[in-house]
């Protein structure tokens, strides 16, 4: 009976030190930048990073899109992609009618340049939300026709939106990526959380071990942007001597200072499933 327990005892200890070994989730570092950095810098980009953005409209501010048949020379050089779609500013969604029109029409303008880049259906396409706090509810009504629309073709709705607390009354905050999630039109959506403040974010690093996107504040997001360019000094004093003298955010082997760019953690390589 001593040998049986002594033995029961021995299986669970080996239990309990295989669950501990697991180890936390690994992350993946990435960058995102509005315009292509340009073919040479791949390779260069690639010694850091895992992913890559990838735009599927004209960022925001610009008329072109600079990286429009460019997927598969990211892809032969190793990257894993976040794609991206311009979403629009909430004062031009006027009504709720026109905001559904508008969220169909960009829905299939998205679904169109995906394919069209070759990425497949079961992607993952971010929608590029620059507003803070909450969202009013025409931006919520084209947010459910945006992912209706790319789900009917096979793809999946994301959200880069902020995960930084806006004060909306006395004890009272709400942060968009946490807006999106408590609507059950978009509860689906997946977040790339912005958080650019120090703390919770490093600064401008390259981390061999990044931090994981749940310390952007958002405990489920895929994707977790912690460093942009140019610096937010009112967020960034505490770790401003991380950002270069122009306060931009260069990766390490360009010496040159010739791309800058935002960083990201991931809990994947190829956050949208771009690489299929």
């Amino acid at each position: 009976m001593l040998v049986a327990i002594a033995l029961l005892c021995a299986l669970g200890a080996q239990s309990h030190v295989s669950s501990d070994s697991a180890g936390p989730e690994k992350s993946y570092l990435g960058f995102d930048r509005n315009v292509y950095p340009g073919d040479d810098a791949l390779p260069i980009l690639r010694k850091t990073f895992s992913f890559s953005s990838y735009w599927l409209s004209p960022p925001p501010g610009e008329k072109n899109n600079t990286w429009t048949g460019k997927r598969e020379l990211l892809r032969a050089e190793g990257f894993g992609f976040v794609v991206l779609y311009r979403g629009p500013d909430g004062r031009e969604l006027k009504t709720l009618t026109l905001a559904k029109d508008r969220g169909a029409r960009d829905g299939e303008d998205a679904v169109a340049s995906a394919k069209a880049e070759g990425f497949a259906a079961g992607a993952i396409i971010f929608l590029d939300i620059e507003e803070g706090g909450r969202l009013p509810d025409a931006y919520h009504a084209y947010l459910a026709a945006w992912s209706e629309t790319l789900g009917r073709a096979g793809f999946r709705a994301g959200a880069y939106c902020s995960a930084m607390p806006v004060k909306e009354e006395p004890g009272v905050t709400i942060t968009t990526a946490r807006d999106i999630r408590n609507h059950a039109a978009s509860r689906d959506f997946v977040i790339w959380a912005y958080n650019d403040a120090c703390p919770p974010s490093p600064g401008c690093t390259f981390p061999q071990d990044p931090p994981s996107p749940a310390k952007s504040g958002i405990h489920y997001a895929l994707v977790w942007q912690f460093a942009q360019s140019p610096r937010r000094k009112e967020f960034t004093s505490r770790c401003a001597r991380s950002y270069y003298r122009d306060g931009n955010c260069y990766e390490p082997g360009d010496t040159a200072h010739s791309w800058f760019l935002d960083v990201n953690s991931a809990t994947s390589p190829d956050p949208s499933g771009g690489t299929k």
